[in-house]
């Protein structure tokens, strides 16, 4: 019998026969009882193997008796075929259990959260607890680590040096005067925070449990406006990234963070009270309380890396 020399996969269960391909073909009858009709382009079906004219070709036209096993042999064939990941194993494989961070029941290591590993205290996280400030990364000790690595008391006595001669040295660079901390008595702190509240500006829009009041200074050298100083509140859920901008706003002061690459250019948030740069990604209300003064810098660069692991 006469076969298809189509190389491609056909759509259909009847395939058309190539006189070019086969030199003695010169016409077949149909194979369609009653119908016998001589056709120089014949079509032959792959299911019951038989050779029919153009009116017959499909299954139903000539009530195949072998009906569907063409698809059939096309969908086994298709199973067969590896999948795209078939012998591939994730980059970072995590075996099932439960998220790292506290008080988070979330399992990790299946197919819809995958989970991701923390190289810094080798841990495994959730999607929500991924990132180093959202599970504590740096008050771990990483697992495996041996524990005379990790002396808290000499690291925190090794942190404090550093900032010393950090501070010490920013000073003397820059030979600026900052402010000085407002009163730490508790009584003098609520009195303070009080007056503060009846001048402090933001967004009204914020619910009062959620604000923090600071006290707002710039360089005068750094702002186009004429009081360089301020008073606003800010939401405790906000980073430090977004308060040195709403503070930039509001004082006049240029900021191009990120537009420029060279440290010297760059606006950072000084802590009085706490006598440091804060980092960017800092949450408002676990480094600042209401009360509190910062001061934006220009130029004094990034906070010294304090504890060496």
């Amino acid at each position: 019998m006469a076969s298809s020399s189509t190389a491609e996969p056909q759509d259909t269960s009847y395939v058309k026969m190539d006189k070019e391909a086969d030199a003695t073909l010169i016409g077949k009858h149909c194979q369609l009882e009653y119908c016998n009709q001589l056709d120089f382009l014949p079509f032959f079906c792959q299911s019951c193997k038989k050779t029919f004219c153009l009116d017959h070709r499909t299954e139903t036209a000539h009530k195949c008796a072998n009906a569907g096993a063409w698809a059939e042999r096309r969908r086994q064939a298709q199973l067969v075929k590896p999948s795209a990941g078939e012998g591939k194993r994730m980059r970072d494989f995590v075996s099932q259990k439960p998220c790292a961070a506290a008080d988070c029941k979330t399992v990790v290591g299946t197919s819809l959260v995958p989970g991701v590993h923390c190289a810094s205290c080798n841990r495994d996280y959730c999607l929500k607890h991924r990132l180093k400030e959202e599970h504590d990364c740096k008050n771990k000790v990483p697992i495996g680590a041996r524990p005379a690595q990790f002396d808290v008391t000499e690291q925190t006595r090794s942190a404090f040096a550093k900032l010393k001669a950090w501070g010490a040295a920013k000073r003397e660079m820059a030979g600026r005067a900052l402010p000085k901390a407002k009163p730490t008595s508790t009584s003098a702190r609520l009195v303070a925070v009080n007056n503060l509240k009846k001048t402090a500006k933001g967004d009204a829009k914020l619910p009062p449990e959620k604000r923090v009041y600071l006290y707002v200074e710039a360089e005068a050298e750094t702002t186009t406006a004429k009081n360089y100083k301020g008073e606003f509140f800010y939401s405790k859920d906000w980073v430090i990234g977004r308060v040195l901008d709403a503070a930039a706003r509001s004082l006049q002061i240029e900021n191009i963070n990120n537009q420029s690459s060279d440290e010297r250019d760059k606006l950072r948030v000084f802590h009085v009270e706490g006598g440091r740069i804060l980092e960017f990604n800092e949450k408002v209300g676990s480094a600042l309380v209401s009360g509190n003064t910062i001061v934006l810098l220009r130029g004094v660069g990034p906070p010294p890396d304090l504890i060496e692991l």
